[in-house]
């Protein structure tokens, strides 16, 4: 399959079984939790399709000009894939055996000028590469320590915009059906900003440790509700004995 973007010649191959993928581990200890979270609140949602692919530190392929690139975003949202698992334990040609991503993003850990470069001289940086090869359209780059974070969508011609936040702090993303935003709390000896999701109501996405925690609260309202009950019966019965009213 190709397709061209100007005067690039892009297409869609399977990586070579002898391609050797970059084995670095990833830039910070947070950036792992991060990613799973996501992902962990989707699935939990009902908001992980059988057919879906996520993706965190993974090949991302794509031969531009007869040279072979592969980007691993620190997360990527694929809707639909057409092969079977087995052949995308390794990387992923978008077009090829399935749909582009629809999200990309990368936690940051750099600066412009290396890895988040929009240089379009070979290898091309991630900017470039998401925006005018993969097409991708939404880029969204999060920096843990600060909670900055900045969505950036692909406008009609076809160059990333950054987009601005609703009144909630958060964005919409018309792919996902979901918003997405910065919280701020603890998960896994962890305090600061996590990314989370929101449906189109408004209503956060939990993370399983949440839910159980949700409904560990349930039940003990239940508990107390019940005894609270049983409390106002004895004590409405010794009113009637104290009344002489027998039961």
């Amino acid at each position: 399959m190709i397709s061209t973007v100007r005067h690039y010649n892009i297409t869609w191959e399977l990586l070579n079984e002898d391609f050797i993928l970059d084995d670095e581990p990833v830039d910070n200890v947070n950036q792992p939790p991060i990613a799973a979270v996501l992902t962990e609140s989707l699935e939990l949602a009902g908001r992980l399709p059988n057919t879906a692919l996520v993706t965190t530190n993974y090949g991302i392929c794509a031969t531009v000009n007869n040279k072979v690139i592969v980007k691993a975003p620190d997360w990527a949202y694929i809707p639909k894939i057409n092969v079977p698992r087995e052949e995308v334990k390794r990387s992923y040609t978008p077009n090829l055996q399935g749909d582009i991503p629809v999200v990309v993003m990368e936690f940051l850990s750099d600066a412009e000028g290396t890895e988040y470069s929009s240089k379009r001289t070979y290898p091309p940086g991630k900017w470039f590469y998401y925006e005018q090869i993969l097409q991708d359209p939404n880029y969204i780059i999060f920096e843990p320590e600060s909670g900055t974070l900045e969505v950036h969508h692909l406008d009609e011609s076809g160059k990333y915009d950054l987009h601005t936040p609703d009144e909630n702090n958060r964005y919409w993303l018309d792919e996902m059906q979901l918003f997405i935003g910065v919280w701020e709390g603890r998960r896994e000896n962890r305090d600061g900003y996590w990314l989370r999701w929101w449906d189109e109501a408004g209503n956060l996405l939990f993370w399983g440790t949440e839910l159980v925690e949700k409904e560990r609260k349930a039940k003990e309202q239940e508990r107390e509700a019940k005894e609270t009950a049983l409390k106002r019966l004895e004590e409405l019965e010794q009113k009637l004995r104290d009344a002489g009213i027998e039961q």
